[in-house]
């Protein structure tokens, strides 16, 4: 290519254009890597963060609710109880029973020491499908003890072992847990409570049991329940570290009650 009149090779300009766009693309590139690895640090922060339960997506919502409460069982180990009831709690459900025939090596000690505090106390049983609920009831009702001033017994309603992965079909459910829940109202003069996780309660609670009061789990965001219907409590985090406890888990679940201690107290048992 000639030059032009003022002596300068056209291609002059492009090479100089060319070279400037070198260094501002390599510059686009390194900011580009930055953010990148910014993102991922905060990313493995907030993991961090979860694991340890000092960061939980739900707590702000939560904490709205000025009724809060525990659920143990012989996980939390030996529980130091008046320690624990001034954790900012109202309530704690502890786990008593399990199938027809399972009892939770911690729940005397646990039911005798939480009834020595302020704390509203309650026990629940794990739902099992591999007995008869007129069995199960059998079992909740020799362990656990009719405390006028308690909180209604609750039924855990979900899965475990292989049906975690392979639900049992609903009349099956069902067939287990309406006897029990009949012999828990007629002993203790209360619905029971029933606490669920989210897939079981689509798959075997939502449009029934208009008389029992639901504690649902929901740990990653508000609860809303497919039916739309209310939630009594809510199980919003399973990470939470209190005082007064030494088991060989370190966390403990913490829940809120969807009104206020009056509204709560209204549930006791007769």
């Amino acid at each position: 290519m000639e030059p032009d009149a003022n002596g300068h090779d056209e291609n002059e300009g492009d090479v100089s254009a060319r070279a400037g766009a070198v260094p501002r693309r390599r510059r686009h590139r390194r900011l580009l890597l930055l953010s990148a690895a910014v993102v991922a640090l905060a990313l493995v922060v907030i993991a961090a963060l979860l694991v340890m339960g000092t960061l939980w997506p739900t707590r702000t919502a939560a904490l709205r609710y000025p009724v809060q409460g525990v659920d143990v069982s012989a996980y939390q180990g030996t529980i130091d109880w008046d320690v624990l009831a001034e954790e900012d709690i109202d309530f704690a459900w502890i786990k008593a029973t399990e199938g027809s025939s399972y009892q939770d090596p911690r729940f005397d000690d646990n039911w005798t020491d939480a009834h020595d505090t302020e704390l509203l106390v309650g026990a629940y049983h794990f739902l099992s499908v591999d007995s008869p609920g007129s069995d199960q009831a059998t079992n909740v009702i020799a362990t656990v003890s009719e405390h006028r001033g308690d909180l209604p017994v609750v039924v855990d309603v979900e899965c475990y072992a292989t049906y975690c992965d392979t639900p049992p079909p609903a009349t099956t459910v069902r067939d287990v847990l309406a006897p029990l829940l009949l012999a828990i109202e007629q002993h203790y003069g209360r619905p029971a409570v029933l606490y669920a996780t989210r897939d079981w309660y689509e798959l075997y609670l939502a449009g029934r049991y208009p008389d029992n009061p639901i504690w649902f789990r929901s740990v990653a965001t508000s609860p809303h329940l497919t039916d739309d219907r209310d939630w009594t409590f809510w199980q919003w985090s399973a990470r939470e570290k209190l005082d007064g406890y030494d088991g060989d888990e370190a966390f403990i679940d913490m829940n809120a009650f969807s009104g206020d201690r009056g509204e709560l107290e209204s549930l006791l048992l007769p």
